[in-house]
């Protein structure tokens, strides 16, 4: 570190002004009290008093403050290496008090920081451990029963075996989705973009969605009859995916005997928006901001008996974030949702 005097001589100045009048007025006195006062030399004293005065306090005080302003840059140091690294030394109070008030702002933010990501940390090792050990035990039950004798029992052991291979089947579920939205989170999402035809991906979602869906008598549609394909540059099986899980979270929340509807519009700068709608349960505005994190749930114990990992929106905000489109939520609670999402579209 260098050192860097700020020049401000106001209290050495003063000091020495206070030394030297007091030690003028202190001479004059005693002259006058035993000799004749020679004002010569009480004018010579009391200006050369000043400048050593004023020489020596600077000097003094500005040595004994860099010392002590050292220590504290040094132990800062230790902490914030980034911040105080290679930043001169300075002496002046004015700004040493504004660096030490920006470094203890920015380090209160980060210690705010961290206290949210440990209460999310918690937060998501509590939900793993929950969307982990449900059929993990759903498993081990059934495997019990039958080691316990059930598995004589011909109809009941290929029926607690059907039951733990879903069980089972959950458990890849939740390891794929957590595996994929890990690697999405460090950059390694690798999209293969390509020209494809929107309308027919939504349409083979609603293909492959509609046995799901008729079982709580929900209708699958679009808004509108669309005759020409509409030709989007994204990544297909991504976009895919991004449909499909919002098809079926409005399959999952949506009410029965309810519909839900996709749209597809135009916007400026060559860009679509896709709109996923339905007239379900919708979300209350205090869970909006929280939608998109992982093993998030609006009704947590519905939702789990609904089954899927958690992951669904979380994985949605990923695809759409990596091509650098933008993700939107509207919901009013008890009229339904639309979550829709921007695309760029091929001339």
């Amino acid at each position: 570190m260098t050192i860097k005097f700020k020049k401000s001589y106001r209290f050495a100045l003063k000091s020495a002004s206070y030394i030297a009048l007091f030690a003028a007025a202190l001479v004059a006195g005693l002259m006058q009290f035993f000799y004749e006062i020679n004002w010569q030399f009480i004018l010579l004293l009391t200006i050369s008093l000043f400048f050593f005065s004023f020489f020596v306090l600077q000097y003094r005080v500005e040595h004994f403050i860099y010392r002590r302003v050292k220590k504290i840059y040094d132990d800062i140091s230790l902490l914030e290496s980034s911040t105080f690294r290679n930043k001169s030394i300075t002496t002046d109070m004015a700004t040493l008090t504004r660096e030490l008030e920006k470094y203890a702002r920015d380090k209160k933010r980060e210690i705010e920081t961290l206290k949210i990501e440990e209460e999310y940390r918690r937060e998501f090792v509590g939900n793993v451990s929950h969307e982990l050990k449900t059929p993990l035990f759903t498993v081990q039950g059934y495997i019990l029963t039958l080691l316990d004798g059930a598995m004589n029992d011909k109809t009941l052991r290929k029926k607690y075996l059907q039951r733990a291979e879903k069980g089972v089947e959950r458990l890849i579920y939740i390891v794929q989705d957590l595996d994929m939205i890990t690697k999405m989170e460090v950059g390694d999402l690798n999209l293969s973009y390509s020209e494809f035809n929107i309308v027919d991906v939504v349409q083979s979602v609603f293909d492959l969605l509609e046995m799901k869906a008729d079982k709580k008598s929900i209708m699958l549609m679009f808004d509108q009859k669309y005759i020409k394909p509409i030709t989007v540059y994204a990544d297909r099986d991504k976009i895919q995916q991004v449909i499909t899980n919002l098809v079926v979270n409005s399959i999952k929340y949506g009410s029965d005997d309810g519909t839900t509807e996709v749209g597809i519009e135009d916007l400026v700068n060559n860009k679509i928006i896709v709109r996923v709608k339905d007239n379900g349960e919708g979300i209350e505005r205090r869970h909006i901001p929280r939608l998109f994190e992982r093993f998030y749930r609006v009704d947590r114990s519905g939702a789990r008996a609904e089954g899927g990992s958690g992951l669904g929106l979380a994985i949605v905000k990923h695809i759409i974030e990596g091509h650098d489109e933008k993700l939107y939520v509207e919901s009013e609670h008890g009229k339904g949702s639309e979550f829709s999402f921007t695309l760029e579209k091929t001339k």
